[in-house]
Formats: C-alpha cells, structure tokens, sequence
C-alpha cells in the first residue's frame, strides 16, 4: 500500500492541514494518509501548552468519516523527542512492504538540513514537499542540504528529485492556504470567531474546552 504521512503538532488542526492530505493522496493514489501528532516538538515548544491528548483528540475528530485517513499515537508511546527519522524508521520496520510518501511543508524542506539525521530520510521514504505561503521552492536542487546534493538527479519536467535509494523528492505547488495554527490560537484567545478554518467538530471542541481561551 503507499501510505502519506502527516506529520506535526496539530495545535490546532485546520483546514489547510486536511486540504493537503487530501491533494497528496490524490495526486499519488494513495492507499492512506497517517497523521501524526508530534509528542515532544524538537524545533519549536508548543504554542497554548497543551497536553498530546488533546491535540490527538483533535486530529479524530478532524478527520472522523474519511476512510483515507488515520490516526497515530506512535511519537507518544515512543516517548522522548519526536524526531521524524524515528517515526519513518518504526513504520518501516513495521511495515516493509508499503511505500511510504512523508508530506512536508515547503517552509520545512528549507530547513531540512537542521533535522536530526535528516540524510537517512532519503532511503526511507519518498518525500512530497507542498508549497507553504511564503516559502516557495524555486530552485528544487539548489535547496538540498549541500552535503546530499550528489546523491540526487533532477527532472525538470516532473519537478522531482530521485535520490541514489530509489525514492524521490516531489514538488507541489498550487494555491497553498495561508492558514496557520498560531493565528488561530490568537483569535481563541481574543474571543474572535474562527470558523471555516478548522473543522466545525474541532470549533465545538476548542470552545467548548476553552483550549487557548486563557493562552498568554
């Protein structure tokens, strides 16, 4: 089966979070796509402070309904820092025989040469990089980590990147939606409405928690 991960805090989902799962999956027949809730972020602390149950919760309730999507809680029991390259390991491991399409932001990929062991990303998994407002990948091959560059060919005409391994780098472009988690977190706390940027059982669920109500 190809199976797309999504990765990251999830404080709060939104909408853009489902959009591009859902455009990944379609664009690469995917089987199914497996969120992820990030445990112990390492790059940035948790906005709002809150617990990984909570976001988890959030996350089911996002994508109740779509038989596509799935819900992990692997970075949780794995406890410790939520490093990518652990998570794509255990799925490996656990699951050989899938081919696996890890979705990242392009403001992501930009930095992908601070990840922890970011280089063994590249024989585990494909890699689908989604432009995010702001961060547009011009050049694909320029914004490889220096180190890595001769281990992968660009085709031009697919916008993708093979590496030595066999997997590839894909680009997607489009219109992103600018939506972030940390505007939402603001607009909780300041009592402004911000419905049609989550899932309205997400809304009922913040508001009804008063989730980020008294974030400081």
């Amino acid at each position: 089966m190809k199976v797309g991960i999504l990765g990251g805090t999830f404080n709060p989902v939104h909408i853009a979070h489902l959009r591009i799962a859902e455009e990944v999956r379609d664009r690469f027949d995917l089987g199914k796509v497996l969120f992820v809730p990030a445990a112990s972020p390492p790059h940035k602390p948790l906005g709002g402070e809150l617990p990984f149950p909570v976001r988890y919760e959030m996350v089911r309730r996002a994508i109740a309904g779509n038989r596509f999507f799935d819900l992990s809680d692997m970075e949780e029991r794995r406890g410790g820092t939520s490093y990518s390259i652990d998570t794509l390991r255990e799925l490996r491991s656990g699951h050989p025989a899938d081919e696996f399409f890890f979705i990242i932001g392009s403001d992501s990929f930009l930095e992908f040469g601070s990840w922890h062991d970011y280089g063994a990303i590249f024989s585990l998994c494909n890699i689908v990089v989604v432009e995010r407002p702001g961060s547009r990948v011009a050049e694909p091959k320029n914004a490889l980590p220096v180190a890595m560059a001769g281990q992968f060919c660009y085709h031009v005409a697919e916008r993708r990147l093979a590496h030595s391994s066999g997997y590839s780098i894909y680009f997607l472009g489009g219109a992103p939606l600018d939506i972030s988690s940390s505007a939402i977190r603001d607009m909780a706390r300041l009592g402004c409405s911000f419905r049609y940027l989550v899932p309205e059982a997400v809304e009922d669920y913040i508001k009804d928690q008063r989730l980020y109500a008294d974030a400081r």
